[in-house]
């Protein structure tokens, strides 16, 4: 297994030291906000590269008929 450049035994260490540092109890709730986390910023990402697209294309469409400006470039 390879996530990151990050070897078995480097997520093994990680997840030890921090069933240390927040407790076993904790790391379920800790998992989850950082689930929540990731599907937020994902989201956004997705939204973001959409609407970005979804510019460019009217920008393309608008070049072609020559409205944006009245003439043609």
């Amino acid at each position: 297994m390879d996530f990151l450049s990050i070897g078995t035994s480097e997520i093994l260490m990680i997840l030890l030291v921090a069933v240390l540092v927040v407790g076993p109890n904790k790391i379920v709730g800790l998992g989850r906000s950082l689930g929540k986390i990731m599907r937020t910023i994902k989201k956004t990402s997705f939204d973001l590269t959409s609407a970005v697209t979804r510019e460019l294309e009217m920008e393309d469409k608008d070049k072609q008929d020559g409205t944006k400006t009245g003439k043609q470039d």
